[in-house]
């Protein structure tokens, strides 16, 4: 499953990086850009606009409207309508910033661009072949884990409410 953001999601498209989904995005593409994207591509059009979501749905193309919502409502209404899981394997992560695969590398490896009190704290990296950029589990995990443990909550509190109302 691929996608495709328009420049306001920049910020959900980092967190379905994260999660392991190929995401195009870039504030510069146009509404004709994105719309040969999901053409060509067959990628799914993730939009604020709604006039571009009405646009995509009129030609066959699937698209999904973003309210504006907090980002842990947003995920579980993606999970809910694309079955994303809400766990990041790093193993299937993308870099946030290129939408490449990142890679384990090893420690020793990034000595070099890593500050001192990292490397001694954290033992497991990884690297974006394409920008270079080096990611590891630090301390702003909490918060990722309580924003995917949030989204998760919300995610079967919609699917209870599914299952009573039918």
């Amino acid at each position: 499953m691929k996608f495709v953001a328009d420049g306001m999601l920049g910020k959900l498209t980092r967190w379905l990086r994260m999660l392991g989904y190929d995401v195009k995005y870039s504030n510069d593409f146009d509404d004709a850009h994105l719309l040969s994207l999901v053409k060509k591509e067959k990628r799914i059009l993730l939009t604020r606009d709604f006039e571009l979501y009405r646009q995509t749905i009129a030609k066959g193309f699937e698209a999904f409207y973003v309210e504006r919502q907090t980002k842990e409502d947003t995920l579980a209404l993606l999970a809910e309508r694309f079955d994303i899981k809400l766990g990041i394997d790093m193993a299937n992560s993308r870099c946030p910033k290129c939408n490449t695969k990142i890679k384990p590398i090893p420690k020793e490896d990034v000595k070099d661009n890593i500050e001192q009190n990292t490397l001694m704290h954290y033992n497991d990296f990884w690297i974006c072949p394409k920008c270079k950029q080096i990611y590891w589990q630090g301390s702003h995990w909490t918060k990722i884990r309580k924003s995917l443990k949030m989204a998760k909550e919300t995610f079967q509190n919609l699917q209870r409410s599914e299952r009573h109302n039918t």
